[in-house]
């Protein structure tokens, strides 16, 4: 067990590594993968359930705590990762499936990741965990209805599904893991180092799928697609950073609220596309997994550096 545990920790550490081969392998080994397409909304229910392991009273105690601080990082994620989606595929030219799931990942809520990222950057993780969690809690609602209100232009949008899956695959397996935290207590401490583990293959095997069903479209358009994810999550981690800064929060906050908004559920972003639009639709959420990762780790790399100025008392320019 102690072994396991071990390894568990250390593919954790390097989750960013992992979902960069099995992207790789998805892309040259497609047949391969495309069997695991069927259960993409199965995986991202066990990660889920894992992610409901974890949550704790303490982390919507947060919210009662400081509700202004979370309230701006809710409405900031929910508010600018979905106008930068429809701002993007506005300004540059995309096929309509690829629109749709640009707008898809932006209306998705945080992904589990961004608490990881604060924790390295040295920020506020007690902030970043119960914007998570509303988020995640919120996206029933909030999700199907801005992807309706802004990707229907684009593609069919049947907001009563989408908001039917949400609350299969994010809040049943959530409620499921909260509640064996108070039946089988023991179990879940016994389980919880080899949570990193499941969650990485569950992540990792998602985006192979997503790779392996649209190869061609990714071998076509998979460039176009880079720019697009990787503008949307730096402009996120930007203006996340300052909508942060514009309502007087410290650095401290600021560093948590930018990574908060930048990273998405893009796993759930997958989900809902191969279900509801088409594998090319997926790519955005796909790729978006793989950079928000690398993007998110540079980033805390970065915030961490200034720490020492923040301690001295200096605020660190963001640039």
């Amino acid at each position: 067990m102690k072994a396991l545990t071990s390894f568990s920790s250390f593919v954790g550490r390097t989750f960013a590594v992992w979902v960069i081969i099995f992207a790789v392998l998805g892309f040259f080994l497609p047949d391969l993968f495309k069997l695991v397409a069927p259960y993409i909304v199965i995986l991202l229910g066990i990660i889920m359930f894992g992610m409901g392991l974890t949550i704790s009273v303490d982390d919507f105690k947060e919210l009662a705590r400081r509700p202004f601080e979370v309230a701006i990082g809710v409405v900031a994620h929910f508010a600018i990762m979905p106008a930068l989606a429809l701002l993007l595929t506005i300004l540059i030219p995309m096929p309509p499936e690829v629109a749709a799931g640009v707008i898809l990942v932006g209306c998705c809520p945080g992904g589990t990741s961004s608490n990881v990222m604060t924790y390295l950057a040295k920020g506020d993780v007690a902030l970043s965990v119960a914007c998570t969690s509303v988020t995640t809690l919120a996206a029933p609602i909030v999700t199907p209805f801005l992807v309706w209100m802004f990707a229907s232009q684009y593609l069919p949008v049947d907001g009563w599904a989408m908001f039917i899956s949400i609350v299969e695959v994010i809040l049943v397996p959530l409620a499921l893991g909260f509640l064996a935290q108070k039946l089988v207590p023991g179990a879940v401490r016994a389980a919880l180092p080899v949570l990193p583990l499941v969650s990485v293959v569950g992540i990792v095997l998602i985006v192979a799928a997503v790779v392996g069903a649209s190869k061609g479209a990714i071998a076509q358009s998979g460039l176009l697609i880079f720019v697009v994810v990787v503008l949307h999550n730096g402009l996120g981690y930007l203006l996340g950073f300052f909508a942060a800064k514009a309502f007087g929060l410290s650095f401290y906050k600021q560093k948590a609220l930018a990574i908060e908004v930048g990273m998405q559920n893009s796993g759930l972003g997958a989900a809902l596309a191969t279900a509801y639009f088409s594998p090319l639709a997926a790519v955005p959420s796909a790729i978006f997994s793989v950079w928000h990762n690398i993007s998110g780790a540079l980033l805390a790399n970065y915030f961490a550096s200034r720490s020492k100025d923040e301690e001295a008392g200096k605020a660190p320019v963001f640039h």
